[in-house]
């Protein structure tokens, strides 16, 4: 066992203890109370307060619906979702972050919702549903101005590791309006939340083994008592599972709350499953 798990604390998340609702168009799983779920044991951990896993049936989607004071973020695992908000313009697929786009497999949508703001989110293909994570996260102070964010993810870098995708504003929360403008992330290449939180992603190969540095090798400004959640989505058709070094094994659809950790510490993560293990990571104060 590594010198972290000796002190670290991990609890499973079994998939089907999630609370669940199959409406027809969208099948959806809540980590977290969500909607008509609610468990007072699960209603948040650190800032991180929604982990759904949502498949959107083709044609079909969210319509026109108002967040705030929510920092809200979209993992496309298949198929493709089309986002459209209060701030945008009409436009093409694809376009610059002045457009509405529609993000695919390794795209990354992220949402300010701040002060308040009105999107939609679309399955628009007329047979494929799509397959996402919808996260929600608490911002450090609220009545911020909403705005936007969207990143592609290499498939690659996965393959070889855990790559950063959200890291906390660098200029942290008390960020002069130049510096919200500027939106440069605490490590480079990422996203900018406004929370001390980091999200990573890799794809592990079976047999193989792939380790996060929790806190994002110092990008997180709380260093002690780190909140680490691992997801395992439902990917593989069952065939895909990984185990922690302290020996907890999760198959698709669980998570584990990992804690007692500290910025610094290494968690490792094994892909022990008959099929490569996509592996989300949320590392929360």
């Amino acid at each position: 066992m590594s010198q972290t798990f000796m002190h670290a604390k991990v609890v499973a998340r079994r998939s089907g203890e999630r609370g669940h609702a199959d409406h027809g168009w969208l099948n959806t799983f809540h980590t977290f109370s969500f909607a008509n779920y609610y468990d007072p044991q699960f209603e948040k951990f650190g800032a991180l307060r929604v982990l759904n896993e949502d498949r959107v049936a083709p044609r079909s989607g969210f319509p026109s619906h108002t967040h705030r004071n929510a920092e809200i973020f979209s993992y496309v695992i298949s198929g493709e979702l089309t986002h459209r908000d209060s701030m945008m313009g009409t436009g093409k697929s694809g376009g610059s972050r002045n457009e509405y786009y529609r993000i695919k497999r390794g795209d990354v949508q992220f949402t300010t919702g701040g002060s308040g703001i009105s999107h939609s989110e679309q399955n628009e293909h007329e047979s494929e549903a799509v397959h996402f994570l919808q996260i929600w996260a608490l911002p450090w102070k609220s009545g911020l101005t909403p705005r936007y964010h969207d990143l592609t993810v290499d498939e690659q870098k996965k393959r070889q590791g855990f790559v950063s995708i959200i890291s906390p504003l660098k200029a942290g929360k008390n960020a002069s309006a130049a510096q919200e403008q500027a939106a440069i992330p605490s490590i480079g290449g990422t996203i900018p939340i406004h929370a001390d939180l980091v999200m990573g992603a890799s794809i592990i190969p079976q047999g193989s083994s792939a380790t996060w540095t929790i806190g994002g090798n110092g990008a997180v400004s709380s260093k002690e008592d780190r909140k680490v959640y691992v997801h395992l989505p439902m990917t593989r058709g069952g065939k895909s599972k990984i185990r922690l070094a302290e020996g907890t094994v999760l198959g698709e659809g669980d998570g584990a709350f990992v804690t007692n950790v500290k910025d610094g510490d290494s968690l490792v993560v094994e892909s022990v499953g008959v099929e490569e293990a996509e592996v989300v990571i949320l590392d929360s104060n």
